[in-house]
């Protein structure tokens, strides 16, 4: 390996730390069943909230909750996946690097 190359790796490694830090700052949120479950979730995919209306807490549907709380999550959870591709993608020039833009 060249000087060249270890620069350049190390550039784009300092590059990529830098945005994954800028992705725990964006937040992107999703919602279900008319906004009655709120997720949020940062660009690194960790959720940081769940909110659940009072309203569609009923003992007696317990599993419509569930599949209010499940969509909300795995949209929010998609959505952060896209941001952190696209925010990524702008750094690996679109490549698919795995663990980085997956």
């Amino acid at each position: 390996m060249n000087l060249s190359m270890i620069g350049k790796a190390l550039e784009l490694k300092s590059q990529l730390d830098k945005a994954q830090k800028e992705l725990a700052k964006m937040v992107v949120e999703a919602q279900s069943g008319k906004g009655a479950v709120r997720v949020t979730v940062n660009g690194q995919q960790k959720i940081l909230s769940i909110s659940i209306s009072a309203d569609v807490i009923d003992p007696d549907k317990v599993a419509y909750l569930e599949e209010l709380v499940l969509k909300a999550v795995s949209e929010a959870l998609d959505k952060s996946k896209k941001l952190a591709a696209k925010h990524l993608g702008k750094l690996t020039g679109g490549l698919k690097i795995p663990g980085i833009t997956e």
